[in-house]
């Protein structure tokens, strides 16, 4: 297939997102990075390709192309037209009216739905992360999803996601399982009403972790929101896994039960040639990781994340430039990689009643990035997995 890339409309630390064409004309987005660390995309990739839900961002296929005889891979998905839920936050002059939340989380909620039910784990819902398209809103980004089979969904310690919608569970590195994403879908509730965070007081990812696993505190609820739009919350972040509502109740929940399933969404290109819609796409500013590795030991989990949050700093890595002009691709034939998950290798972080044992972390100050690592499978910290997550290997 023959395409062409367009102008940048999102990046992370080893990916691009561009939007694309056909020489046909049509328009789709395209995920792009070097095949040599593309291992999480192929993951992302494995997974898109055996969802189906209305509500999941649509996948249309993959290949590998050459740029400066280097080999790139390229994951190609639906284009959406509205941006991100974040996008309309802005649009909207910095919160949605209570309405259009009860819209966008049941939508929310009914691509979640699908994913649980597939054993898969997004354990990365954001308002970043939640894409508006012509037909609704959907769950885009699976760079940090997992698959959680029955068996280990008290077991597992290998976790992902953005530090200020972590769950307690999962910033104490207990286990990350279907509970997490409903937090963060609460958090998203919050971020829809009041146009930030859950935390945005809190400018330290560490500092974040460590009060919302060990103080016993809750974001603050937006006053404004209905009775019913707090009690909603109320369920979503009940701290005790155990009492914290599944999607399938809170689909059935007054807040979200009856909603209005409309949604806006900006108006498409008409042509490739249509350049007044090109030039409207906001440019991203490149927001590079800033990362470090910190050694730590310490007597509890709790001694461990007060060193933590006393120690941090930055470094800079360097940014290729991109060239945001449009350029001619021509992919090549290959076969079918089959990615299949399994064939991702991760080391576990072993954790007994006593100890929790781990080494390093590696920390971004601008964009709320951590990273644990255990220190005998560190090989490699030149490539942070994705901008604004946190993965525990």
């Amino acid at each position: 297939m023959e395409w062409k890339k367009g102008p940048i409309i999102g990046r992370g630390s080893t990916a691009t997102v561009s939007v694309a064409t056909t020489v046909t004309g049509d328009i789709f987005a395209v995920k792009s990075t070097h095949l040599s660390t593309s291992q999480f995309l192929q993951k992302e990739q494995n997974f898109l390709s055996k969802l189906t839900s209305k509500h999941i961002i649509k996948y249309m296929g993959f290949d590998i192309t050459y740029n400066n005889n280097k080999p790139m891979y390229n994951l190609f998905m639906e284009y959406a037209t509205g941006g991100t839920i974040s996008d309309v936050i802005k649009k909207h002059g910095g919160s949605l009216d209570h309405s259009l939340i009860r819209s966008y989380t049941h939508q929310i909620l009914l691509g979640l739905d699908h994913l649980h039910v597939n054993n898969l784990v997004h354990c990365d819902i954001k308002c970043e992360n939640l894409l508006v398209c012509e037909d609704g809103v959907k769950i885009g980004d699976f760079g940090c999803a997992k698959l959680v089979e029955k068996s280990e969904l008290n077991s597992s310690f290998e976790f992902s996601g953005t530090p200020v919608f972590m769950s307690p569970e999962v910033a104490r590195g207990e286990e990350q399982g279907f509970p997490a994403d409903v937090w963060a879908v609460g958090c998203s509730v919050i971020e829809m009403a009041t146009g930030f965070n859950p935390w945005p007081e809190m400018n330290d990812p560490l500092a974040v972790l460590y009060r919302i696993g060990y103080s016993g505190d809750l974001p603050e609820f937006p006053k404004w929101l209905p009775e019913d739009g707090k009690d909603f919350l109320d369920k979503c972040l009940k701290k005790n896994v155990k009492e914290r509502w599944t999607i399938k109740q809170l689909l059935e929940h007054p807040f979200v039960r009856n909603s209005n399933s409309s949604y806006e969404t900006r108006f498409s290109p008409t042509s490739t040639l249509d350049q007044g819609f090109w030039e409207s796409l906001p440019v991203p500013e490149v927001s590079p990781a800033v990362s470090r590795v910190v050694d730590f030991s310490g007597e509890s989990p709790v001694e461990r994340m007060r060193h933590l949050v006393e120690d941090s700093g930055i470094s800079l890595p360097n940014w290729d430039d991109e060239d945001d002009d449009w350029i001619e691709v021509r992919s090549y034939e290959i076969e079918d990689m089959n990615v299949e998950y399994q064939d991702f290798s991760f080391c576990d972080l072993i954790v007994d009643d006593e100890v929790e044992e781990i080494e390093s972390l590696v920390v971004d100050e601008d964009d709320m990035i951590l990273e644990y690592l255990s220190s005998p499978r560190v090989l490699d910290f030149d490539h942070i997995v994705s901008d604004s997550i946190l993965i525990c290997k």
